[in-house]
């Protein structure tokens, strides 16, 4: 099969083109290295600033490259934002890949209108946006908010789910917002992890134990990681002598993988059901996850044995108090570890993942 994949999720595509290829298909990615994430990609589409110089740049990089985006299978494109350029202006393009491919499919990899209109709807019990019936993160997140359910992501997403082959979520939040409105097409397939070389490592719970967090500076409050950095903070100083604090911020996407490895803790994602792609790739290398392992995730994958994240919510308390229960009974860190890497391993193996997507394919 001849297949492109437009656009970038944390390396989502660039991780399922490696297990496509290894099942024998062609594969093209065609994305931006997203600034100092350097995602991997075939086809650049970079945009590096949000200034008017490079989103032409990146628009003439577009224009240059279409001819190299028929012909296909399939085309998967990870969100109406795919181009790096505003959804509603990239809508040309997504209709010029309907026209000159076979199949076109939609990723829901992010926040986009139907994931925002199910949060504001308290179909979550919280959410980037929610937390019960309240608001949080208003000044964070009210122009992401207003450009997903009224600006061009709005059009653009409603365009694009109605008439594309079929949606495809990678988390138990996407997939119950959009499978009201699109039951037929609409399908779950874990995300893909590629575990060649991860070495992994079953933690000892030894003191001190090491606490990992990655920042994105941009969006810390949105993704709750000052709340998570807080309270981790308040671990430290209480208890200097049994934890040790490893706080990274902006790191490219090899440089974060390389300092993730001596940690046995990680902490990442404060509003999610269930685990990043941050999140698996810790777990994979034996590295016990703090964030989100909600009974919904494990349910939809249908994993009644291994439970090895420990689930925390939107508050601080909640979250020193995981922390504090870890530090005092360290002796969990192993059982954990081992778990987690046997829930990647049994989940989201990449190749396994690459097929599962193929029978996605197949049926829209």
């Amino acid at each position: 099969m001849n297949i492109l994949l437009i656009g970038e999720c944390s390396n989502l595509h660039a991780n399922l083109a490696e297990g496509l290829r290894s099942l024998g298909h062609h594969v093209v990615v065609a994305a931006s290295d997203n600034g100092w994430r350097r995602y991997r990609y075939d086809i650049s589409l970079n945009r590096p600033t949000t200034g008017t110089m490079d989103g032409l740049r990146c628009l003439w990089r577009i224009v240059r490259n279409l001819h190299r985006f028929r012909g296909f299978d399939v085309v998967q494109i990870s969100h109406p934002y795919f181009l790096r350029i505003r959804a509603d202006r990239a809508l040309p393009v997504y209709r010029y890949l309907r026209r000159h491919n076979k199949k076109v499919f939609l990723g829901a990899f992010g926040t986009d209108y139907y994931y925002a209109r199910t949060c504001m709807e308290e179909s979550y019990r919280y959410s980037d946006f929610k937390v019960g019936a309240k608001r949080i993160n208003l000044e964070a997140t009210q122009d992401e908010l207003k450009e997903c359910l009224y600006g061009g992501t709005a059009r653009a997403n409603q365009e694009i789910a109605a008439d594309c082959n079929g949606i495809i979520a990678c988390l138990w939040e996407y997939y119950v917002a959009y499978q009201p409105y699109f039951p037929g097409k609409t399908w779950f397939v874990p995300l893909p992890i590629d575990c060649r070389g991860l070495h992994p490592r079953v933690r000892s719970g030894g003191a001190p134990i090491r606490f990992f967090i990655g920042i994105q500076r941009d969006r810390s409050v949105l993704k709750g990681t000052d709340i998570l950095l807080s309270a981790l903070q308040r671990l430290q100083a209480n208890y200097p002598e049994q934890c040790r604090l490893i706080q990274v911020e902006n790191l490219p996407y090899e440089v974060y993988e390389q300092r993730l490895d001596e940690a046995d803790v990680q902490l990442d994602q404060l509003y999610s059901y269930t685990p990043s792609m941050n999140s698996l790739l810790a777990m994979a290398k034996g590295i016990v996850v703090v964030g989100g392992g909600e009974a919904e995730g494990y349910a939809l994958l249908g994993e009644h044995e291994l439970h090895p994240i420990i689930n925390v919510v939107p508050s601080e308390e909640d979250v020193y108090a995981k922390l504090e229960a870890l530090v005092l009974h360290p002796e969990e860190i192993p059982l954990r570890s081992r778990q987690s890497i046997d829930y990647v391993a049994r989940h989201h193996d990449h190749v396994e993942v690459a097929r599962r997507y193929l029978s996605c394919w197949e049926q829209g």
